[in-house]
């Protein structure tokens, strides 16, 4: 059986979801509790990273190689991650967010708290949507740029699935 990552495969993983959820909140909490979960995810992202850079030198303990594989794994791994999880969905739910409310201003008469609640109701329904498309763009970008500077043979540890 194989192991279980605690980053990838259990509610940990959820943690990487944490600013997502503050831009959805953004209209009714203070914007330090935004920035608050900015700080969640992030550590997040550093925290996988470094855990995949222990498991690869734990895997490379023989290799010849073994710093740049392990420093391969936390680069590549802080890299997607900060990007697929924090950065791209953030700037997403963001903007969703602020369309949404400016739409509802402009073709309603709902009074402004219940344009707030219902921003964030978008914002937290578009999360679900938008995390494979992002997944899936951060590996095209990062396999057309910065992984093309690792050797053919070695596999970065990748995305979580």
């Amino acid at each position: 059986m194989e192991d279980r990552d605690l980053y990838r495969d259990t509610w940990v993983r959820y943690l990487g979801y944490a600013n997502e959820v503050g831009e959805s909140f953004r209209a009714l909490i203070p914007v330090s509790l935004v920035w608050a979960s900015y700080g969640v995810a992030t550590a997040y992202v550093t925290a996988d990273a470094i855990d995949k850079g222990m498991k690869a030198a734990v895997t490379h303990t023989q290799d010849s190689e073994r710093k740049k594989r392990v420093t391969v794994a936390v680069v590549d791994t802080f890299v997607w991650q900060a990007l697929a999880s924090v950065a791209i969905p953030g700037f997403t739910i963001n903007r969703i967010c602020a369309a949404s409310l400016y739409l509802m201003g402009k073709t309603t008469r709902w009074p402004l708290p219940v344009r707030k609640w219902t921003t964030t109701a978008v914002g937290l329904s578009a999360i679900p949507f938008i995390v494979k498309p992002i997944d899936r763009s951060v590996d095209l970008l990062l396999d057309a740029s910065l992984r093309k500077l690792y050797s053919s043979d070695e596999k970065p540890s990748g995305p979580p699935q």
